[in-house]
């Protein structure tokens, strides 16, 4: 969520390692303070025939983005091309096949984002009656190969596609074919963020389960609840994962830092274009021994432009962002940031689900990490039970903790109304992915294509 930090300074080079961590230093904020930026994907459809659009295409992509300034959205360009759009509601982007990702403005409440999510999706609906497009929630197209999908004109996306491969097998999957909700939240202090970080990692497999929603690959069930999900555990090993340090003694900023410089880099962006530097070091470019750039050193622009390329289940920029979820209808984009405000904007919540997992072993995060994208609710919890069992204790903490947050709506609401379809959820054992399934079997026979009427926002 680019907008939730500031920039300035991105220009500045770097010149001692004080100025890799003033970028988590500067996400310290007081409570009053604290923020909740919601981003959410959605997969884009020809709705005559299901077919992805291409960029230029009459009625594509590039002419969806132009037709969002209708709605006051200001055009970004890179070659020529608009990619991006920026406006009061944060920023809409690209994903590499065209997914199209609003990344909403830091807000104070919940009730905003869901304001700010209707607003969006009613823009989109508006300009897809126009042009003949839908809009589709799911973490993963449910019949689309790769070969069928288009590729955005964005220059960071070349590199990562020539890269991709030759690090895991499923990371083109992750770039073409999957969509997502994420929550990004701040945090007072370091200490602060290292409990937040150990608490939503441990619970992002929890997430994933609740959120579970990509059991289709083209056209046939993939054997999963979340694919998107397992995706992530075949496309670079390092850059992904659960990260066990997190809950080592001394975890802090310098550790992450120390984790992010390891992450081999993609690229340096200069002048408008991305040079490729996939697979080098970034502690080579702040010795000035970057091959793609000899004796030129990084800019602390160059430094969280890394940043973002790291992609564990929690990561840490100037805030903790939670990328478990798959991508979802609409009240699902309203229950993430619920689910997470709920734990971590409260402290005693915080500790009441640390203490729930403060005493999982790296075996117990490592194997629900490997079971939860195939099993959803029915992994084993490693309090005892499964995970259907954890997920009522845990939305019983943050249902507790917005409710001591009360903030409410004009109508007197307060935040824990948008946890009920994860109540639901958790009561029935069947997440989306169940649901899609069982229709799959009896009143869609066998016909995927009857998702897009079912679960177009």
């Amino acid at each position: 969520m680019s907008n939730h930090v500031t920039n300035t300074g991105d220009d500045a080079p770097i010149e001692n390692r004080a100025q890799l961590i003033s970028v988590f230093e500067r996400g310290n904020k007081p409570e009053a303070d604290w923020r909740i930026g919601t981003e959410h994907e959605k997969f884009v459809y020809r709705t005559a025939d299901h077919r992805a659009p291409s960029y230029d295409e009459p009625g594509g992509i590039r002419d969806l983005l132009k037709a969002m300034e209708d709605f006051g959205w200001e055009p970004i360009f890179e070659g020529g091309n608009v990619i991006a759009l920026k406006g009061a509601d944060g920023n809409i982007s690209l994903e590499p096949a065209g997914q199209f990702e609003l990344s909403g403005a830091p807000l104070a409440s919940i009730h905003e984002t869901c304001a700010e999510s209707n607003r969006h999706l009613a823009q989109c609906r508006e300009i897809g009656d126009r042009l003949g497009l839908g809009f589709l929630s799911l973490g993963f197209w449910p019949d689309k190969a790769r070969a069928e999908l288009p590729v955005m004109p964005k220059g960071r996306y070349v590199i990562m596609r020539a890269h991709m491969p030759r690090v895991g097998a499923l990371g083109l999957d992750m770039m073409l074919r999957t969509c997502t909700i994420q929550t990004n939240l701040d945090y007072a202090s370091e200490a602060d963020m290292v409990l937040k970080f150990r608490v939503s990692m441990a619970l992002q497999p929890l997430a994933t389960a609740l959120f579970a929603n990509s059991p289709f690959t083209e056209g046939k069930p993939n054997g999963f609840k979340s694919f998107r999900s397992h995706i992530w555990t075949d496309t670079d090993p390092a850059r992904t994962g659960t990260l066990p340090f997190v809950f080592e003694d001394g975890f802090g900023f310098e550790r992450y830092a120390d984790y992010a410089l390891d992450v081999p880099m993609y690229f340096v962006y200069r002048d408008g274009k991305y040079i490729d530097a996939a697979g080098l070091s970034f502690r080579d470019f702040l010795a000035g021994k970057l091959s793609v750039l000899p004796g030129e050193k990084p800019r602390l622009g160059d430094w969280k432009d890394h940043l973002s390329t790291a992609f564990p289940e929690v990561r840490l920029k100037g805030y903790l962002e939670m990328r478990g979820a798959d991508g979802g209808r609409w009240d699902r984009i309203c229950a993430l940031p619920a689910f997470w405000v709920g734990l971590l904007y409260d402290d005693v919540a915080l500790d009441a689900a640390w203490q729930l997992v403060k005493g999982w072993t790296p075996e117990d995060h490592a194997r629900l990490r490997a079971e939860v994208p195939r099993l959803a609710l029915q992994a084993s919890s490693p309090n005892g039970g499964t995970l259907q069992d954890l997920a009522g204790q845990v939305l019983a903490i943050a249902d507790r903790g917005l409710a001591r947050r009360n903030r409410q709506n004009r109508m007197g609401d307060t935040e824990q109304g948008f946890l009920n379809p994860l109540r639901e959820i958790a009561a029935s054992g069947l997440t989306n992915a169940d649901r899609m399934l069982a229709l799959y079997e009896g009143a869609w026979g066998g016909d995927v294509a009857k998702v897009y009427a079912g679960e177009s926002f």
